[in-house]
């Protein structure tokens, strides 16, 4: 063994010795040592070789590449606005993929009590059979080009997407319509789907923190907000696949829909989807259904020994009134949070006030972190917690303080504050990423604003963000009613009323 080992040293070195096999810029640069300077082994135990460049000296006849540029400037959305309403919108990348959605302006706010449940069951229903595919096809057709479709229902839009190589924008954009102009809702696929939203429901409870949200917006809203975005079961045995088209046919309409594309030319989207959109019904667009916020209290009784609590106030206007939408943005990354077992580092939140304040102090505490949902006329914000019933009362407490605190001028320092804005403007950045979000934020800006803002708008919005600013909004926050949602052992929590004063700004 031995011997075969020293036999292969001797013909590596016999290899490294031999100058044919050398590269060099030229005779005059290269250092010629003697073998005792570090021998044939000197490259594994970091000895100089018996030959070498040196590094500021570039190789001879080597063409290197040209460097990149200190700034790329990012491809502008370019919107398009069809005679009957449908808007395509787009803008390049040098990415080799596209993003390709299909958004309406159609969520569970549009929802009656007939057709309740009906977006959940539209997402579940994406991409199956319609009048020119088979379900089978359907998948085929997407694997064929290795590509990728999901759907996605929220309280104001349905969202449809397609993910694949620029090449075949065509085919991707002529699937995608046709999934959603052209479904064919068989009864049989309709049942099969509606049994997967019943699991879907019966599992409700092993998501507390989903189902408090929920909960949040049903005691917390009157009108179409209150629509519950799971459907309910009492839905299960009444949807149907006429409810479903009757659904479709009244709300996708033209007027109500955008198509938004991630890395494709405009006039190339323009030229392959116009002629696939563009008899579709220019009906006049719906006003959206109105919601009013009350505040409100709910509870659930649950599993015992543990209590999930949510604790949220409404802030007015929504992204309409973009400067204290994005001041809600940073106030939320300001009080972070997490979980009491999260990994991870300053990226994670384990500097933000609550991390800090909260989940360091009180080993009682499991998870205790800040959210916001924001919608295009109101918004609500708040904190949500978990902790082991006897610390239940105490937490909410504790909540109440950090809110509290932040809502009073000079508690917030502007090191905590650049910090946040820091990680919501790195947060922004990164999310636009995606080929999917950018393509999703395209559609909803365009929904929304009838535009697309560019990036440099909202992060100029997040540098100009004070601690006067946030403690304003807080104080804003905490002037609404309070809603509260708690599932779990939830017998020992206070009053709605005892609880809402603890909250008032003294």
């Amino acid at each position: 063994m031995y011997r075969a080992a020293a036999s292969r040293l001797r013909a590596l070195k016999g290899h490294a010795c031999n100058k044919q096999l050398v590269r060099s810029a030229s005779a005059s640069t290269v250092a010629t040592k003697s073998s005792s300077s570090g021998g044939i082994l000197s490259w594994l135990t970091g000895g100089s070789s018996s030959a070498s460049t040196p590094l500021e000296y570039p190789l001879s006849g080597l063409d290197l590449p040209p460097p990149l540029p200190d700034y790329v400037e990012p491809g502008k959305t370019k919107i398009s606005v069809l005679p009957n309403g449908v808007q395509i919108a787009s803008e390049t990348s040098t990415n080799p993929a596209a993003s390709i959605g299909l958004y309406v302006d159609c969520g569970s706010i549009y929802e009656t009590p007939i057709s309740s449940g009906a977006t959940h069951l539209l997402e579940r229903m994406a991409f199956k059979t319609t009048k020119n595919r088979s379900h089978l096809r359907v998948v085929r057709e997407v694997e064929a080009i290795g590509g990728n479709v999901q759907a996605s229902a929220s309280r104001e839009h349905m969202g449809y997407t397609y993910d694949a190589l620029k090449t075949y924008v065509p085919e991707m954009v002529e699937l995608l319509i046709d999934s959603v102009r052209n479904p064919a809702f068989l009864d049989w696929e309709v049942n099969e789907q509606l049994q997967k939203v019943k699991a879907e429901i019966a599992e409700v409870s092993n998501n507390p923190h989903g189902l408090l949200l929920e909960a949040l917006h049903s005691a917390g809203y009157s009108g179409a907000l209150a629509n519950p975005l799971l459907a309910p079961e009492s839905a299960i045995n009444r949807l149907n696949s006429a409810i479903l088209e009757e659904f479709v046919s009244e709300h996708y309409t033209a007027s109500r829909m955008v198509l938004a594309a991630s890395g494709v030319e405009h006039e190339e989207l323009l030229s392959i989807a116009e002629p696939l959109v563009s008899d579709l019904p220019g009906v006049p667009h719906l006003e959206e259904p109105k919601s009013v916020y009350t505040g409100g209290d709910y509870r659930c009784q649950g599993e015992s020994g543990r209590t999930h609590f949510a604790v949220a106030f409404e802030l007015p206007g929504g992204w309409h009134k973009e400067k204290e939408a994005m001041t809600l943005t940073v106030l939320q990354m300001l009080l972070g949070g997490g979980g009491s077992f999260s990994a991870g580092g300053p990226g994670k939140g384990m500097y933000s006030r609550l991390y800090l304040r909260v989940l360091n102090e009180y080993p009682q505490v499991q998870s205790f972190s800040a959210f916001s949902n924001v919608y295009n006329n109101t918004g609500i914000f708040g904190i949500q917690a978990t902790t082991g019933s006897d610390f239940a009362a105490q937490a909410i407490d504790i909540a109440a303080r950090e809110l509290i605190a932040v809502a009073t001028p000079g508690e917030v320092d502007q090191v905590q504050l650049d910090r946040a804005k820091m990680s919501t403007r790195a947060a922004i950045l990164m999310n636009l990423e995606s080929r999917m979000v950018a393509s999703e934020d395209i559609a909803r800006q365009v929904l929304t604003y009838g535009e697309r803002k560019p990036v440099e708008h909202f992060l100029k919005a997040v540098d100009e963000v004070t601690p006067k600013d946030i403690a304003s909004i807080a104080q804003k926050l905490l002037k609404s009613p309070l809603t509260m949602a708690s599932y779990g052992d939830v017998i020992y929590l206070p009053t709605y009323d005892s609880i809402s004063r603890k909250f008032h700004v003294k």
